[in-house]
């Protein structure tokens, strides 16, 4: 105990003053001549009796002698008293309680390493470090192997000692230390400082001594600096675990190891749900447990939160999943009443002093903002320029650090601020970063990323979300050429979409990003993704903006686009005509707007079918941007490439070829080289070189064309993909069929895992190498895998899908290879009937399954028959494509040899339908 000095008097200047002790019988005995005292300290009465006397002190404070001398009540000097000190408590002995063990623990992979770590005979580790997100499970880890630990008989691995020590901050680490220095070294606790240390000394190796195996645990470590001079010593038979949100380099050196406690597995957390309820009598299915663990990021602490509040409200795990879901349910509001475990914390504040911690941290005042910003992107990696982007540093910039009655001036944050940010986020656990992957350097957990959310105003997750969706923007390259990053960009894109939708899609307006978003996932091969998009950005925005504000027709414009990539053209044409109305009564006919809807809707009328209404829309709209935007721009030089598309359909494939080889330089000056609209029509080119009779040539220019979308865009890219796709083609079609098959065998391998099995691309490629196999003699390999390919074509995209169509025209024909030529004649028939109502009569798909039903009735039997349907088709393909067409000379071959001759022997190809991959 301390002392009071009085009058200015130190207690030298008092002879009389004694010191005291008290006994743990509760007596107080004077330890030199003078009087036992319980009031305050001061002048003893002079002439009063010196002589040593016991004194008994009462619980009412007073100080009763025993015998002889004097009880004093008034003061003295100097007074110290101490507890006679008891023995050491006899081994085995533990210091400190354990946490309860967890319902249903799971024993997982960090557990044996942390008993291996200790265990191996050949490791100098003393001390392990179990760092993770909070709720991991790191003190049930910690826990288990200290009881394991204690039960443990075997000499070599069994504990003498066990000290659990409560470390939330550095006062409890006091505190147990000097209870165990007590209990075990009958150290002073009325001292916490002094027993303490008397405690890590009795830690400290000494020869000759005893052997004390011991075991420390410090759970909850809340800050390193918390151990300055607090630090267990190394010892051959001791052992130390700390558990920890922290990743400080303090914590790691010496003997140390730092053990990362990750989440559940998706088998832990299906177990550890399904043990949970069958303790309380209730069952799920392993779907809806599975779907939860994953809704919950498998974080054990949040599983075992949703246990308790499933079986306290009586809820399937259906109901909690539609609750959690909610966007308007916070996360507090999904926590049981009773938190099980004896847990401290609701998931929901389960970091939110980590969080506090980290905002004092330097750069103060940034660590919050910058979580809040990563609270609305992607869990799984948050590139990091856009964290470091002009738009997030004029965000943090505009948050004003809480301060007194004057406010705070704004912090200049500079891009090294945010990186110094997200370090400190990374070592308190509230977020991985990782620089060496720049793409998905930031990765947070998605419950954390929900509570962080749930602070946030409606104004503020307004604010925030449009300063994500600008950063987001800002970074978005316009050509992408790295296809990882734009993958990343997407993603993020996606989940803040997902989770601020109200904000972009407001009055405002709709933010770029959101059109940006759209455009990316088509241009990536995920045509049926980007019209889905579309269709929820569309519904939305229409609630709040109207069918006619321009934002809303942009993206109309958009849906209607890659519907048509996904979907087929006929269903594009209407949708593109209503936008096309819409913007020419609001915008105006020469509106650049209106004017890219036209162009767009040239596109859709040629692959309706309808070629010539396709050249006249080109002509207009290219004779428009002439006038209005002149000949270089890139929007007109687009036109022109439209144009010679639909003239090369039409039959001109020598002006076709002419144009494209015009275009060329023209667009290499307005655009460069290397971009992407310049190395799409040297792509076409080559096509209709192939086209026009060269198909060596055709193969040999996109060889060339894929050294160069190699080295531009890289192999992963989705144009290197489809140049790949048009090199094998006209490889095949240069007299290589094997190798066809081959380069497409490939092709597929890499597209099944870039792009996935349901790609429409991916589709393409596999009906290409079917139609290959069979063009190399493998025909019933051919049948096998096209009959295959039309189930997955039903699935993806539908009965009446133009590659659905096109996949029922290749079985037929290889029905018919096959020796089943009747067969062939039913499957055309049939296919004949759906592609007249859905593509129509004239479109030149149906005209070519009508020559090639022919072809089989003739093959079948009936020559008659087949000379007399290739007369009418013949009459109509001039009609409908013009006499020079391309399609109409194998008709004309066919009809020559059914009318002469009675019969064709291998009467020349069917038109298979490949798939040419177009890189618009």
């Amino acid at each position: 105990m301390g002392h009071e000095e009085q009058d200015g008097l130190s207690p030298a200047d008092h002879p009389a003053a004694t010191n005291v002790t008290v006994t743990d019988t509760g007596d107080a005995t004077a330890s030199s001549a003078g009087a036992a005292i319980t009031g305050y300290q001061g002048t003893a009465p002079r002439g009063e009796n010196t002589t040593r006397a016991p004194v008994r002190v009462s619980r009412t404070g007073t100080a009763v002698a025993t015998s002889g001398g004097i009880a004093n009540s008034g003061y003295i000097g100097s007074l110290t008293v101490r507890p006679t000190p008891r023995e050491p408590a006899p081994w085995p002995h533990q210091v400190g309680v354990l946490p309860p063990t967890a319902r249903a623990l799971q024993q997982r992979p960090s557990a044996d390493s942390l008993r291996q770590a200790f265990e191996d005979p050949r490791s100098a580790i003393s001390t392990q470090v179990l760092t993770g997100l909070g709720g991991v499970g790191k003190t049930q880890l910690a826990a288990e192997y200290a009881r394991a630990a204690w039960r443990d008989t075997r000499p070599e691995h069994g504990l003498d000692v066990l000290v659990w020590v409560a470390a939330g901050s550095r006062q409890s680490i006091l505190d147990a230390y000097a209870q165990a220095g007590a209990e075990l070294c009958r150290a002073d606790p009325v001292d916490p400082e002094a027993a303490a240390k008397t405690f890590l000394a009795w830690l400290e190796p000494k020869p000759r001594s005893r052997v004390c195996r011991w075991l420390v645990v410090l759970d909850g470590l809340d800050d390193p600096e918390d151990l300055r001079g607090l630090r267990v010593p190394d010892h051959p038979f001791g052992r130390t675990v700390v558990t920890t949100r922290r990743r400080d380099a303090a914590l790691a050196g010496g003997g140390s190891r730092t053990l990362e406690v990750g989440l559940f597995s998706a088998e832990e957390a299906l177990s550890y749900l399904k043990a949970s309820l069958a303790g309380y009598g209730r069952q799920e299915s392993d779907r809806q447990l599975g779907a939860l663990a994953l809704d919950l990021g498998r974080l054990p602490l949040a599983l075992a939160q949703a246990v308790a509040y499933l079986v306290d409200a009586d809820e399937t795990v259906a109901d909690y999943r539609r609750l959690f879901t909610d966007r308007s349910v916070t996360l507090a509001e999904t926590a049981p009443d009773v938190l099980p475990d004896d847990q401290s914390l609701p998931l929901a504040a389960a970091w939110s002093l980590s969080v506090e911690r980290s905002d004092a941290l330097q750069p103060a005042g940034l660590a919050r903002p910058v979580l809040h910003l990563a609270s609305l992107l992607d869990s799984s990696g948050i590139p990091q320029t856009v964290l470091t982007s002009k738009p997030a540093l004029e965000y943090f910039r505009a948050q004003q650090v809480p301060g007194g009655a004057q406010p705070v001036p704004r912090v200049l944050f500079l891009e090294q601020d945010v990186l110094r940010a997200l370090r400190v986020l990374h070592r308190l656990n509230l977020l991985d970063h990782s620089p060496r992957d720049p793409h998905l350097a930031v990765r947070v957990h998605q419950l954390v990323q929900r509570a962080t959310r749930d602070t946030l105003r409606p104004n503020q997750l307004a604010r925030t979300a449009r300063a994500v969706a600008d950063a987001l923007t800002d970074v978005w390259p316009d050509v992408e050429r790295d296809s990882a990053l734009a993958a990343a960009l997407r993603a993020n894109a996606a989940s803040l979409a997902s989770r601020a939708e109200d904000p972009l899609c407001g009055s405002g307006g709709i933010h770029p990003v959101l059109l940006r978003l759209g455009d990316s996932l088509g241009r990536s091969g995920q045509v049926a993704a980007a019209a889905d998009h579309c269709r929820r950005v569309t519904e939305r925005a229409v609630q709040g903006l109207g069918s006619v504000h321009p934002d809303v027709l942009s993206v109309r414009h958009a849906l209607a686009f890659w519907q048509g990539r996904s979907e087929g053209a006929v269903g594009a044409v209407r949708a593109t005509e209503a936008v096309l109305a819409d913007r020419v009564r609001t915008l105006g006919c020469d509106h650049p707007d209106t004017l890219t809807t036209r162009a767009v809707l040239v596109r859709w009328k040629g692959e309706a079918g309808n070629t010539a209404g396709a050249i006249q829309e080109a002509e207009a709209v290219l004779a428009a941007r002439l006038r209005i935007l002149g000949p270089g721009h890139p929007d007109t030089l687009e036109t022109r490439q439209d144009l010679a598309q639909w003239r090369g359909e039409a039959g001109d494939v020598a002006g076709a070829v002419t144009a494209y080889a015009a275009l060329v330089p023209d667009r290499n000056r307005a655009l460069g080289e290397e971009h992407p609209d310049v190395l799409a029509t040297r792509s076409n080119l080559a096509f209709w070189q192939g086209r026009a009779g060269d198909p060596s040539g055709a193969a040999d220019t996109f060889a060339a064309l894929l050294a160069d979308y190699l080295r531009i865009l890289g192999p992963r890219h989705p144009h290197t993909l489809s140049t790949r796709h048009n090199h094998a083609r006209w490889r095949g079609a240069a007299g290589d069929p094997s190798g066809a098959a081959d380069a497409f065998a490939g092709l597929l391998s890499d597209l099944l895992e870039i792009l996935g099995a349901d790609n429409l691309e991916t589709l393409a490629a596999r009906n290409n190498l079917a139609y290959w196999l069979g063009a190399a003699g493998d025909i019933e390999a051919a049948a096998v895998e096209t009959e295959t390919l039309l189930l997955d074509y039903l699935r993806v995209v539908g009965p009446d899908h133009p590659h659905t169509l096109t996949t029922r025209h290749n079985l037929a024909r290889w029905q018919g290879e096959l020796g089943d030529p009747q067969g062939a004649v039913t499957a055309y028939e049939s296919l004949l009937r759906d592609r007249v109502r859905v593509q129509g009569p004239e479109h030149p798909a149906t005209l070519l399954t009508r020559r090639n039903l022919a072809r089989w009735k003739g093959e079948a039997g009936d020559p008659v028959a087949a000379a007399s349907a290739l007369t009418a088709v013949l009459a109509d393909q001039v009609r409908v494509l013009g006499a020079d067409h391309p399609d109409i000379g194998t008709t004309r071959e066919y009809l020559t040899s059914w009318t002469s001759r009675g019969w064709l022997v291998n009467g020349g190809p069917d038109d298979h339908g490949d798939a040419d991959a177009r890189n618009d």
